[in-house]
């Protein structure tokens, strides 16, 4: 993606990650789609619009100056052997100051490369152990993510360079890898995202998309500096792959550009596609409850006294008080009004906090939207097809399909039946999914 750093010997990093072989090992489940237990305090978060990276993350200062660029969300080298550049401004405080700001930010992680990259400095995986690595690699990222207060249910990319592509043994390898590195980033409750070359791990990738054998990634993000933002008509990847927000694109590599008077050297990206979950800390204006539901028909579950502060993670839709139907979720998984906490807007939803959603993989194609929770409601324009992402908001009942009546409320209105989502229940509701 960028710039690697020179690797002379075994480097102190590998060692690091090797304290991590005590850790568990992921679980190969229903391949080629894994299920994501999410945590009650979590959402994910889908950003849609021009990003940048750079080797080394700005400074708050410099990205309160480039408010002024296009650029809406910005890439982060989280982690990795191969991270090549130093990280000063990476604290959960900086993370904190810039997305309050409004900044998206893309996790990256730069681990183990394939036996054949053209990286010649990399360190690279080996071709028995890729599997291992793959969890491995999986495990030490999300790691770094929680130290800097990125929140369950965040994508994190792993940053696969170019390779050989005739490589047989080393597609293979790197699919294996990868394979491991979504299931254990599901096991945890993250999605999992890859950044690769448009000639080697992305055709690699949508050759496998179907397969039984690997586990598919939530999200794609390509390399391919031919200047053309489109996240669609990529020459090695099909449309109908990855195709609800689930791309990314680096259209344009090293060049510098100026904003706000401030010159960073970037790459530009067009997304559509998950992003990392942060909490967002205002005030309540007076002492206020908080309840299992967001509604004040559910159990009280806290007390939050006036003036103490509250970790937003994503708002809802519930029950009108005030002048507002928001809600707040936090991160510990309940709800408060937003009537009675100091966020920007009333009576909607306050910039730049998300609005609450679990993403889950489609596991049938051509799946119809309805425009109600049962197959007796009007289609909804556009069928989704299979490994799409499901972003769901809310489930309630409806009519039954296989072996459930749920169904899924998406964040564009459309219903799905929960039986072609790789939710963890097929019978009944999934927890933290709140209910319509």
């Amino acid at each position: 993606m960028r710039r690697f750093k020179v690797v002379v010997g075994v480097p102190a990093a590998v060692a690091a990650v090797a304290v991590l072989l005590v850790g568990p090992s992921s679980t190969a489940v229903a391949e080629p789609t894994t299920p994501i237990t999410y945590a009650s305090g979590t959402t994910a978060t889908r950003f849609t619009g021009l990003a940048f990276d750079t080797c080394t993350a700005p400074s708050v200062a410099q990205l309160s100056a480039w408010k002024a660029s296009p650029y809406k969300a910005i890439g982060i080298y989280i982690g990795g052997v191969n991270r090549s550049c130093a990280q000063p401004q990476l604290t959960p405080s900086w993370v904190s100051s810039v997305t309050r700001m409004g900044w998206r930010l893309i996790p990256i992680y730069v681990g183990f490369q394939a036996p054949c990259t053209f990286r010649t400095t990399a360190v690279k995986m080996t071709v028995p152990s890729a599997t291992f690595q793959g969890g491995l690699l999986a495990r030490d990222a999300v790691k770094v993510a929680r130290a800097l207060n990125l929140l369950p249910g965040s994508a994190i990319y792993n940053d696969m360079e170019h390779y050989d592509a005739t490589d047989a043994t080393c597609k293979a390898t790197v699919l294996r890898f990868l394979s491991a590195w979504t299931k254990e980033l599901h096991r945890l409750g993250y999605l999992s995202g890859v950044y690769a070359h448009q000639n080697s791990g992305a055709p690699h990738l949508a050759a496998a998309y179907n397969s039984s054998s690997y586990a598919r990634p939530d999200a794609l993000w390509i390399a391919r500096w031919d200047g053309n933002s489109s996240l669609t008509g990529w020459p090695t990847v099909p449309n109908t792959f990855w195709a609800v927000g689930q791309r990314g694109k680096q259209y344009l590599g090293d060049h510098n550009e100026t904003h706000g008077g401030v010159t960073l050297n970037i790459d530009s990206d067009r997304f559509d596609a998950p992003v990392a979950s942060v909490w967002y800390t205002y005030t309540a204006r007076t002492t206020i409850h908080s309840y299992s539901g967001p509604s004040t028909a559910y159990p009280v579950r806290s007390t939050i006294p006036a003036n103490a502060g509250v970790r937003i993670v994503c708002q809802t839709f519930g029950p009108k008080i005030g002048t507002t139907t928001v809600w707040n979720k936090l991160v510990d998984g309940t709800y408060v009004t937003d009537y009675y906490v100091r966020t920007p807007n009333k009576p909607g939803y306050s910039a730049p906090i998300p609005g609450c959603s679990n993403a889950y993989q489609t596991i049938v194609d051509n799946l119809a939207r309805r425009r109600g929770p049962g197959t007796s409601y009007a289609a909804y324009p556009g069928l989704l097809p299979i490994g799409s992402l499901a972003w769901v908001t809310c489930q309630r009942a409806g009519s039954k399909v296989g072996t459930t009546a749920v169904w899924d409320r998406l964040s564009d209105g459309s219903w799905v039946t929960d039986y072609y989502v790789a939710t963890t229940s097929k019978t009944t509701y999934t927890a933290p999914i709140r209910r319509c």
